[in-house]
C-alpha cells in the first residue's frame, strides 16, 4: 500500500524557520510530480508549492521566495524548506504524489504546522 508520511511540523514564532519532509514508499518516486498543499481551519486546501518529475518547481505567490521545495529521488523523499514564517502559514500541511501519465493521486496524513508568538 502505498505510503506518504509527513514530518518536522511544529510550533515556531514568527519569523522562525521550519523543515518539513515526506518519504514515500511503494511508488517509483521519480516518476511522481511531487507536492505539498496546506489547509487552515475554515478553510481549502491550497496548493503551497510543487517539485515535477524532471525537478522543476514551482510555488505559490503567498509563499514565494520563503518557501523552498526539494526532491531526494534516491531517498524517496520530499522536502520544504520554510523561512520567514507568517502566522497566516498556520495550517496542516500534506504531501502529494501524482501520477501525471495515469492520474493517480496519494495523500499523506499532514502534519501541523503553528506560527505564533
Amino acid at each position: 500500500q502505498v505510503q506518504l508520511v509527513e514530518s518536522g511540523g511544529g510550533l515556531v514564532q514568527p519569523g522562525g524557520s521550519l523543515s518539513l519532509s515526506c518519504t514515500a514508499s511503494k511508488i517509483i518516486f521519480s516518476l511522481y510530480n511531487m507536492g505539498w498543499y496546506r489547509q487552515a481551519p475554515g478553510n481549502q486546501r491550497e496548493w503551497v508549492a510543487r517539485v515535477n518529475s524532471e525537478g522543476m518547481t514551482r510555488s505559490a505567490d503567498s509563499v514565494k521566495g520563503r518557501f523552498t521545495v526539494s526532491r531526494d529521488n534516491a531517498k524517496n523523499t520530499l522536502d520544504l524548506q520554510m523561512n520567514s514564517l507568517k502566522p497566516e502559514d498556520t495550517a496542516v500541511y500534506y504531501c502529494n504524489a501524482n501520477h501525471p501519465l495515469v492520474g493517480k493521486d496519494y495523500w499523506g496524513q499532514g502534519t501541523q504546522v503553528t506560527v505564533s508568538a
